[in-house]
């Protein structure tokens, strides 16, 4: 294996362990800047020493046991420095640091990475804060990828995730999981983080290919803990039931070659039924539990519209649109107003959503939105208004950074000028 295909592998290790590797150090030193600093020292021991000995079988358990046993060095040196200050009579009021216990558990949760996610949503940030910071370390989202997540600019989420560090250094908030009353406050953030990563998993930002598996695989995963532990919270199940039925789509979603496929143009035997059916219980758990009109559970309603669907034609489009007039409501947005718009097309004709993107030009965040052209670009080439289509195409093509998605685009475009 040449240096640049294994320092490639490498950096698809980090980006997949190393959020679960940070919420473990946390566990153990409960100071964010130095599981950051203890993980970083894992990487750089991991680049000095895996291109020698090859990358082992399990390079997350390699690196977790590294960066434990730095941490047990930092601490230990810590531990030692405070004794010698104790006997010289200095800082006496400083905080003592006892070793823990690397196996001990303090919470209900029992997932480190989970817990972490409620740590970092602490009260003592702003939602924005809180939801940006989370996404950073533990998501293993980018900056340019928050960005794209919230649409704004880099800069100002990368000042965000600054404030919100500089934040938490100051305050010294408790690193643990709340309960209660607490808890509940934290949820709706930890929930949404749990949604942002699945969908940078679901329709990568940027990038050669057009979905991250393991993103949408580990989303799933901490939404499957959390709904078995707070079982009786509704929008977590209904979290779970978008995820797990979005989730279905995945291996039909594009080509052998990783061109993308269209929803109407999917296989739908390839779709993934049991998937569907844990979706559709989950949904069914969320109603039974009072939570039908959630975000969430009104987004898996939508999802299990098209799951029921034998095929693309069957599909309940006025039952769609109905469901995005309720979520509107419930999460005004003008990513919802674009989905329902869609929704209206299939339902009443494009002429009767064309109104709709058009007015949704103006909305500010979606500036740099590349769905908002494509969707109008499908709606002017159904009306047969080609050049414009075309147009729109191209538009969209040069706002995404998704290569997958900017091919599929542009082919579009041209199909609109050969037509």
């Amino acid at each position: 294996m040449d240096t640049a295909e294994l320092h490639r592998r490498i950096d698809a290790v980090w980006r997949l362990e190393s959020p679960k590797l940070i919420g473990t150090l946390m566990r153990v030193v409960r100071d964010l800047d130095l599981a950051e600093e203890l993980a970083q020292d894992a990487l750089v021991a991991a680049l000095e020493r895996w291109p020698t000995s090859g990358i082992p079988d399990n390079p997350g358990a390699w690196l977790t046991t590294t960066a434990k046993h730095r941490a047990i060095d930092q601490l230990r040196h810590r531990q030692l420095t405070e004794r010698k200050h104790a006997l010289l009579g200095e800082d006496p009021e400083h905080e003592s640091h006892v070793m823990p216990d690397l196996d001990a558990l303090d919470d209900d949760i029992g997932d480190d990475l989970l817990r972490l996610i409620f740590t970092a949503c602490h009260p003592v940030l702003p939602r924005e804060g809180q939801i940006a910071l989370t996404l950073r370390l533990l998501g293993g989202l980018t900056t340019p990828e928050i960005a794209r997540a919230f649409l704004q600019p880099e800069a100002t989420v990368a000042q965000r995730i600054v404030r919100a560090k500089r934040t938490l250094a100051e305050k010294q908030p408790t690193y643990e999981v709340p309960r209660g009353d607490e808890r509940h406050e934290r949820l709706d953030a930890v929930l949404a983080v749990i949604y942002l990563i699945f969908n940078e998993g679901y329709a990568a930002s940027a990038g050669d290919d057009l979905m991250r598996p393991t993103l949408c695989e580990e989303a799933l995963r901490l939404a499957r803990t959390l709904a078995a532990r707070l079982a009786d919270e509704p929008e977590v199940h209904g979290l779970l039931a978008l995820l797990e039925i979005q989730a279905s789509r995945g291996a039909a979603r594009v080509e052998p070659d990783g061109t993308p496929i269209l929803l109407a143009q999917q296989n739908r035997a390839r779709w993934d039924h049991l998937a569907i059916q844990r979706g559709l219980t989950s949904l069914a758990r969320a109603e039974k539990l009072g939570g039908s009109t959630g975000p969430y559970a009104l987004q898996a309603a939508i999802a299990a519209c098209h799951a029921r669907a034998p095929e693309a034609a069957a599909t309940d489009w006025p039952r769609i649109a109905a469901l995005y007039d309720q979520l509107v409501d419930v999460l005004p947005s003008p990513v919802v107003e674009l989905n329902r718009a869609v929704a209206v097309s299939m339902a009443e004709g494009p002429a009767a959503a064309l109104p709709l993107v058009e007015a949704l030009r103006e909305a500010p965040a979606l500036t740099n939105y590349h769905l908002l052209p494509a969707v109008h670009g499908d709606l002017l080439e159904k009306l047969g208004r080609l050049p414009e289509a075309s147009a729109a195409f191209l538009q969209a093509a040069a706002l995404t950074g998704n290569a997958r998605e900017q091919t599929l685009l542009r082919q579009r475009a041209a199909a609109c000028v050969e037509a």
